[in-house]
């Protein structure tokens, strides 16, 4: 009977060892049809060479989860894609969220930040969310895309590199701006040494998470995109009545148009594509020559006017979460936020007491 059991334990043992040994073969075979089919399917010449051995290592350990995540994410990133375009913002910042909580709503730091975008409780009571005992708008996807947006739009007005944008975000835009005025930089590459080892590795991960998803760079990235290539298809006589400057920021092409009187169409024609890009990326608009000067007198006027048109554009979106808090554009509103929430924090504090005084 010993000797049975003895068989029998040694015939186990055997089809463990095996089948370990089949499932290795099987790990190996996908990671060495990840390697020759993801790594080939990338574009690693638009990769920082600086980034390219992080992102290597990356894709073998969390290519497999993400790739599902395309499947079961999509109705989360075009919620996303959607908000983040009504706010003039990069569509491939949706990825942020993805290496911030893996697009969990219940997700919570141990430093207390919560939701899919990870804010913590002051700043997102600064962009206009509820955070009490009863109610935390940091979990509610649409409310809380919203606010970093808000919050993303203003880092990047101060930090003008989505680099350090991400690396704001994760680690705070006070230390981020005190390393780029002592360095004179507000290049991620040449200052990412002074950054925190956090923050650093939080910038890779999301360059690595997004050449997974999109197999190239973007404008979020560091990705060099050229600007506007129009010159080639413009008549000699366009080019030589016109002339263009360097702009970006939240500029609206009917705002310029109305200020300057310019004809949309043709501006369209020469400046394509302008308002998405110039709010991400350096933009040569093409003006005419007459009107370089008026625009260049008049540019804060301007912006300040495309600013108010894009938030009347958002302001149907909810009464309690007003798009007018744009922090860095906005300070009254920002004022009005804090007062607001300390209101509600108020009432949902007083209303609280009678149910805990008669448990």
């Amino acid at each position: 009977m010993q000797n049975y059991i003895v068989k029998q334990i040694a015939v186990m043992l055997l089809c463990i060892v095996i089948g370990l040994t089949a499932s290795a073969q099987e790990s190996a075979i996908r990671i060495g049809k990840a390697d020759s089919t993801s790594h080939h399917s990338i574009n690693w010449d638009n990769l920082d060479p600086r980034a390219i051995g992080f992102v290597k290592d990356y894709l073998e350990i969390h290519e497999e989860r993400l790739e599902k995540m395309k499947s079961w994410g999509m109705p989360y990133f075009l919620l996303i894609e959607n908000i983040l375009k009504r706010y003039r913002l990069p569509a491939t910042l949706k990825y942020l969220a993805v290496i911030e909580s893996d697009l969990q709503s219940n997700a919570l730091s141990s430093a207390g930040a919560v939701g899919p975008w990870q804010l913590m409780p002051g700043t997102a009571r600064d962009l206009g969310l509820t955070v009490t005992q009863s109610r935390d708008d940091r979990m509610d996807l649409n409310k809380s895309t919203h606010a970093a947006a808000k919050f993303l739009s203003q880092l990047y007005e101060n930090l003008g590199d989505w680099l350090l944008v991400i690396a704001a975000y994760n680690g705070g835009p006070a230390r981020v701006e005190q390393i780029t005025k002592k360095r004179g930089s507000h290049d991620f590459w040449k200052i990412q040494n002074d950054l925190p080892a956090e923050s650093r590795t939080h910038v890779k991960k999301f360059i690595a998470t997004h050449y997974i998803f999109e197999k190239d760079g973007s404008e979020t990235t560091g990705k060099k995109i050229p600007l506007n290539a129009i010159t080639n298809q413009l008549t000699n006589e366009e080019l030589s009545s016109s002339d263009t400057t360097t702009v970006y920021g939240r500029y609206a092409s009917m705002v310029i148009c109305k200020t300057l009187e310019i004809d949309i169409v043709r501006f369209q024609r020469w400046n394509p594509d302008f308002d998405k890009q110039v709010a991400v990326i350096p933009f040569g608009m093409r003006l005419p020559k007459e009107k370089i000067k008026p625009f260049l007198s008049n540019r804060n006027q301007i912006l300040r006017e495309s600013v108010m048109v894009l938030m009347k554009e958002n302001s149907v979106y909810d009464n309690e979460f007003p798009e007018t808090s744009i922090p860095h554009l906005v300070e009254e509103s920002k004022v009005a936020i804090k007062k607001r929430s300390s209101k509600k924090n108020q009432k949902s504090s007083s209303s609280s007491k009678p149910a805990s005084s008669s448990k």
